[in-house]
């Protein structure tokens, strides 16, 4: 319902389980702790009314879960410990629901009394009330860009002295290949043409011999052999026809020795030993050797080498034009960051002395008639591009006239932090657009008549939409506009927990209990009517 809802039970009843369910079905954390021991599974359902929540109506649109002005979540958690997530019927992941719950209520617990020790919730909560939270994150991603761009650079950075060593080792043997011009079948030319001059007197020796013994030599040589077979043949013909074949052969060796001698004789006179044109061969030989030996390859690998190398200096040369790159980013990121952290420091100032004023009236209000509360906004260091932004946030409190505002931690008692923390948390609620809100024992460590005034505060929040509120004050619970009474029932196999909204009799039975214990007397009892009908 609307307004206002307490929520009571006895030490143990099991009012925390209500707000545990919730919680896992706004996304929080499952383990199989969550399971009834025995079952198999827990399946945690809760309907929504989004129809004045316009931001999470958009959130379900963009994603096609929207229907009608409701939204029902739902978490299944197994034995084992996994769960799954649903968005009306839909599957989701856990951190969908953690987004979409954080639109629709905004839990308060006792343990943001010790959280309200840390300056990180103070930046939060100023955050919040100045309705920067959007733009605190936007800092803190802009802030994240900036030191992956410094990081990416600063690498760059460090290995600047060897890219250029690597470079100028690099340009060195590019251009120790360039002057070689090792040409395509170079090399086996060359090798090939210094075999035959240092084999050249051994060539034109051998050549000669057979040249001789082909057709020059005084004691017979291979055509006159020839010739003279073939002119015996030429005789036996005329008596036997079955020569002709042996004689064909014959005429056809003879021919192809008068060619071979002829090419033998066309090579002797075009070859010469060159000794000069020999020398230059072995040099440019040599060089190409000694090139190969210094890169510990074979010299036909050289062409492949002089492409790895190039492949290679246009990779570096390209990194140096990505650091170029990279300083020019990381100069347009910081100044994104400083747009967007100097908006974020003219709001954080502007509300930190609205949020000092309203929370100290509310602590005076709640115990404290001389307590101040003040926001300390201190500058960071000068271009430091820190993710919370160019300040830090730290609330100060004077608990009593006259005394120096100091830290939360130094100067509050564990009742004072209550009141103080409390006195936040109500006047945040305020400025709060989620529309529900649940406080689970806030009150831990107040009592008298600040409980009254606890209460009064709390109802006024219901008017603005719903509250649920676990006390254990009855000046608290009797405030509420419904009354939802915890209590546990056991049987011999099992133990439940149930929740009964409680009429008007229920409320003062609940009520006279809480003030005087298990035994209802009518002095509780009429305590507790007084209670309730001054609301």
């Amino acid at each position: 319902s609307g307004g206002m809802t307490v929520v009571t039970g006895e030490t143990g009843a099991g009012k925390s389980i209500m707000l545990d369910a919730l919680a896992l079905t706004l996304g929080d954390r499952a383990d199989s702790a969550a399971v009834r021991p025995g079952a198999d599974k827990a399946d945690l359902l809760a309907t929504f009314d989004i129809t004045d929540i316009p931001e999470a109506r958009q959130w379900l649109d963009e994603r096609d879960l929207s229907s009608d002005d409701q939204v029902i979540l739902r978490r299944v958690v197994t034995a084992e410990g996994r769960s799954r997530g649903y968005i009306n019927g839909s599957p989701c992941p856990q951190q969908d629901l953690k987004a979409l719950g954080e639109m629709l209520i905004d839990i308060h617990s006792q343990h943001e009394h010790q959280s309200l020790l840390k300056t990180d919730t103070h930046r939060r909560m100023l955050d919040a009330f100045a309705g920067a939270t959007e733009l605190a994150r936007q800092v803190h991603l802009a802030a994240q860009r900036c030191k992956q761009t410094e990081q990416a650079l600063q690498q760059a950075s460090q290995d600047g002295e060897e890219y250029t060593s690597r470079v100028q080792l690099l340009t060195y043997q590019l251009e120790e290949l360039d002057n070689l011009s090792l040409q395509d079948g170079e090399l086996d030319q060359l090798e090939d043409d210094q075999r035959q001059l240092a084999n050249a007197e051994h060539i034109t020796h051998s050549c000669q011999q057979v040249i001789n013994l082909c057709s020059e030599s005084d004691s017979g040589s291979v055509l006159q052999a020839l010739t003279a077979s073939l002119q015996r043949l030429g005789n036996l013909k005329v008596h036997n026809r079955n020569l002709d074949e042996a004689n064909n052969l014959l005429a056809s060796a003879q021919i192809q020795v008068e060619e071979a001698v002829g090419e033998l004789t066309r090579y002797l006179d075009h070859f010469e030993a060159d000794p000069e044109r020999q020398q230059q061969i072995e040099e440019r030989l040599g060089v190409i050797y000694e090139l190969a030996r210094k890169h510990r390859i074979n010299p036909d690998e050289l062409p492949a080498l002089q492409q790895r190398l190039i492949d290679e200096l246009e990779g570096l040369q390209q990194q140096g034009a990505d650091a170029e790159k990279l300083a020019e980013e990381l100069d347009a990121y910081r100044n994104h960051y400083r747009e967007l952290a100097t908006e974020l420091s003219e709001q954080r100032q502007r509300s930190a002395v609205l949020l000092a004023e309203a929370v100290t009236a509310e602590v005076q209000q709640l115990g404290m008639p001389g307590g101040t509360v003040s926001i300390q906004l201190s500058p960071g260091k000068p271009d430091s591009y820190a993710p919370t932004g160019m300040e830090s946030v730290e609330f100060l409190v004077s608990a009593n006239p006259g005394q120096p505002a100091k830290p939360l931690a130094k100067v509050a008692s564990g009742g004072e932090l209550s009141r103080i923390s409390l006195g936040i948390q109500v006047v945040t609620a305020q400025t709060s657009r989620v529309p529900t809100l649940v406080f689970d024992e806030v009150d831990v460590g107040i009592g008298g008549p600040t409980a009254e005034i606890v209460g009064r505060l709390l109802r006024q929040l219901g008017a603005r939409g719903q509250v649920l509120t676990v006390t254990h004050l009855p000046q608290v619970a009797a405030q509420g506009h419904q009354h939802l009474f915890v209590r546990k029932e056991q049987t011999e196999s099992s133990t439940r927990t149930r929740i009964d909204q409680l009429d008007e009799a229920g409320r003062v039975q609940e009520i006279a209990r809480m003030l005087g214990g298990i035994d209802l007397t009518e002095e509780s009892l009429a305590h507790a009517r007084k209670l309730i009908s001054t609301t």
